[in-house]
Formats: structure tokens, sequence, C-alpha cells
């Protein structure tokens, strides 16, 4: 704990002596997805604050409601924020059969035990005060086969029955498409979230998803609509094919191929992430590999949250929560933890946020073998050099001048390391095993006399403080002996 502690001192430091370049501050950065990172959490599993919705919780089985709610979510907004995310997605807050809101039974109805209309325009509300914006997920397909539309005989023509005995919509009727964009809108008109989050949007037409998105925007045009899936429609940012699986190959141990790493390093507004709210934790792979679980977080976030991309957590990666599927995937969140890890992922963010190069810049990949990965971000006002040191071993890497350029220095900031130029031009960095280190390049300045004679003026009026202390101390002394007398 003192170490992470120093690291945050240090962090704070270097920014206020102006090492690091102009600072964008978090507040700013709604104006692009890019910007963005996403702490996904379900609204049942998170904390209960209100015991009046509380109907037929039951916390011992693991598939019923557990109690959490709006006000819960609210209650611990602040981890959320110091753990450095922009925005919070809730999973789908409607009427549900299911404690993980999938099986909605009314889109026009918040699920009574996550609260009530005026609780989640509270959260709404005390998120955005803290610069955090707010998503909701919408169900397109799955839902309850006692959703109020298939039980309507007007709407019998587009009700699909599935096997697991859920019902979608056949979004090829008119009719369909209308109610279910009218359903979406309404919500966005109703509550001012920032960011809908279509799911189950495998399988429907592109044409229809680029309506219910541009009626959507029409209504706010501020709004973030995202996708769960990969899709060619035009979200404002969407999950790459395969990406999660490719981390999970590459963070689950040491010493793996990291070579396909760079295909999902696009400019392109992809959304980053080693697991999901709907898949096997990324923790049960650490654990099957016999690693230890916390480090490899903190190998697979640093990445994560240096990558072009969006970056998005699910709740308890910060606890290495474990589970192979939901309901075990799915624990109620423990707040009562070892916060080593949380102040990693918080102090990491804080580069992020403040760096405007770390989130946005340009990639440029330096080295990239078997767990080694070297690279730059950029741009025009800062640099900086991100290595990731996912090997079993201490690892080397000459960076060319070429890449720097000369009479720089690279000041590492959570190792605490300053790298200069060597003799042959180029600069050496040494990172040990299983360490992330982010390098910030600033202007060799040599010597700081200023800093050097500041740092002399404070000492000399100290040693006159003490000098000035002692003195009347002995004069008191004296007089005191003398009344004596």
């Amino acid at each position: 704990m003192k170490k992470e502690k120093w690291i945050r001192a240090t962090m704070a430091l270097t920014i206020l002596i102006g090492l690091i370049a102009p600072l964008t501050t978090q507040a700013a950065s709604r104006e692009s997805i890019q910007n963005e990172s996403i702490y996904d959490l379900l609204v049942d599993r998170y904390f209960n604050k209100t015991i009046e919705n509380d109907f037929e919780v039951n916390t011992r089985e693991p598939s019923a409601f557990a109690g959490g709610d709006f006000m819960g979510v609210v209650e611990k907004l602040d981890h959320i924020q110091e753990m450095g995310f922009s925005m919070v997605s809730l999973g789908p807050v409607f009427s549900t059969e299911t404690y993980d809101g999938k099986r909605v039974l009314d889109y026009g109805q918040l699920e009574r035990h996550f609260g009530t209309s005026e609780e989640l325009k509270t959260l709404i509300d005390k998120a955005n005060k803290k610069n955090i914006g707010v998503v909701v997920d919408f169900p397109l397909q799955q839902v309850s086969s006692k959703h109020i539309w298939a039980s309507d005989q007007d709407k019998a023509s587009w009700v699909i029955s599935n096997e697991n005995g859920t019902v979608s919509w056949d979004l090829t009727d008119k009719n369909a498409q209308q109610a279910v964009e009218k359903a979406a809108v309404d919500f966005v008109k109703q509550y001012n979230v920032d960011g809908l989050r279509l799911t189950g949007i495998d399988g429907i037409d592109k044409a229809f998803l680029n309506s219910l998105i541009d009626k959507l925007k029409t209504e706010n045009d501020k709004l973030y609509v995202l996708a769960l899936e990969p899709s060619d429609a035009n979200f404002d940012a969407q999950v790459a094919s395969g990406q999660e699986d490719m981390y999970r190959n590459i963070f689950k141990n040491v010493d793996l191929d990291t070579a396909k790493l760079p295909q999902f390093s696009t400019d392109q507004p992809v959304i980053q992430q080693i697991d999901s709210i709907n898949t096997k934790r990324f923790t049960a792979n650490a654990a099957e590999e016999n690693m230890f679980p916390p480090t490899r977080w903190k190998m697979a976030m640093a990445t994560l949250l240096s990558m072009p991309g969006i970056p998005v957590m699910t709740y308890g990666s910060e606890i290495a929560v474990n589970g192979d599927k939901p309901p075990a995937s799915h624990p109620i969140l423990d707040f009562n933890t070892d916060e080593e890890l949380i102040e990693f992922i918080g102090d990491v963010h804080s580069l992020r946020n403040d760096s405007a190069a770390l989130r946005t810049g340009k990639m440029d990949m330096l080295y990239n073998e078997a767990g080694l990965m070297v690279y730059e971000r950029s741009n025009n006002e800062e640099t900086w050099i991100v290595a990731i040191n996912n090997t079993g071993g201490t690892q080397s890497f000459d960076i060319p001048r070429e890449v720097i350029g000369d009479k720089k220095e690279l000041r590492g900031l959570f190792e605490g390391d300053i790298l200069r130029q060597r003799d042959d031009g180029n600069y050496r960095l040494v990172v040990d095993r299983e360490i992330a280190e982010f390098y910030n390049v600033t202007n060799h300045k040599g010597i700081n006399k200023g800093y050097l004679a500041a740092l002399a003026l404070v000492y000399i009026l100290f040693m006159t403080f003490i000098y000035l202390v002692w003195r009347k101390g002995k004069q008191r002394k004296a007089e005191e002996m003398k009344n004596s007398r």
C-alpha cells in the first residue's frame, strides 16, 4: 500500500512541475467516444441501498434478485470515480423476469427491484455531476415470453418464439420496427442518459439498425449508441470479433504470443475489453493457468487503458472476481477487499484521463514479441512510451534515436527511473518481469539550477528557523533561572 501511495504522489508531483504537456480534463471528455472509458455493471449485483424495493430478494440463491438498486449505484459512484472511469453502464433497467435485466417484460416500465423513475433520474444527475456518463442496455431480442407485446393479438404476427423459451421480434415487419423505435426513443426522451447500448443485434438488418440509430440521435444528438456485438451498422463504438479471446490468450499467462494485438489497435472506435457481463471471467482463465489473477489484471488493464479505443471493464474485475458463466460470474460486489488493484487501475486511468495522446493520439508499435510490447502514443503536444513486460523475466529494449530524438529524457512514472540518451544515441529501457511502465518523453534539461537554488533557500530558512527557536528557548531558560534566584 505504501508503494501505491508513493506512486500517486510521484505522478501528482510530475504533473505539478510541468513534465507532462497541457492536460485535457475528464470533464471535457464527452466530446468523442474515443475519450471515454466504461465501467460495466449489473444494478442488482452492485449495492443494496434501498430496502423498500427488496421484493422476494434472496441473496443465497444465485439466480434470484439480490437487492441492488439505482440508489446503491449512487452510493458507490465515488468507487467508480476513484478508478477513473468516465462512464458507467447499468445493463438493462426495464421491467424484467431476471436479475440481469435481459428477460424484458415491458420497455415502458422500470424494474421495481431497481427503483423508481425518480431514483434513476437521481442516479443520472449525480453521476453527471461527477463527470460520469450513464449508459443503459436496450435488448432487441431474447426477451421474456411474458413481454406485454407477446400477449397482444395485434402484434402476434411479428412475435418469434425461441427454443430457450424467450421471444424476439420480426424486425423485417414495419409495425415491429416502429414499435421498437418508439420504445427506444421514448426511453431516451424520458431519461437523459448519455448512451444506449443495443444488445441482441445478431442477424438484425443493418438498414433497420441505422434507422434506429438515426432516430435516437435525432432525439439526442449527443447520445452515444453502442453495440454489444460486432456490427456493420453506424454505431459510435462496437466490439471487434475475436478481440476478447485475443486478450485472454495474451494475458492469462506470461510469455504468450502477442502478434495479433496490433490488428485491434486502430483509430476506429473499437471497444477494448478482456471479458464482458455475458462471458467467462478473465480471472478464471488466469486461475486455470495457476497464475496470480491481480497481476494478470494489472498487465491487461495497463494495456487496455493505453491502447486506441474505448476500454470497458466489467464490475468486480477490480477485485479479480471469478466465474465461468452467469450467475456464478455475477456475484454481489464485495467492497471490503484489498485496494491494491483498485489503486493501480486508478493510477493508470489518471494518466489516460489527463493525456490526450494516450486517449486519441497516434500509436506506433516499436517492439512486440512473446509478451514484451513497447509502443509509442503521441500527438503534437506530448509523447509517451509504454512498456508492457508480460514475460517471466527482466527485459531490455533499445529505443532508437530516430524515434525519440536527441537530448530527451524518458521519465517512468511507476518505477521512477529516468532514461537518458546513451553514447550510441539510443535510449535503453529495462523493465522487470510482469511490470507495466509509462515513460513521459521530455527535453533533457540537465541540472535544474533554479530548483537547486530554491531547495538551498528552503534549507537555509529552515536552519535559520531552528536557530531562532533554539536561541529563544535559551533566552527563556536564562530568564527563568534569573527569576528563581
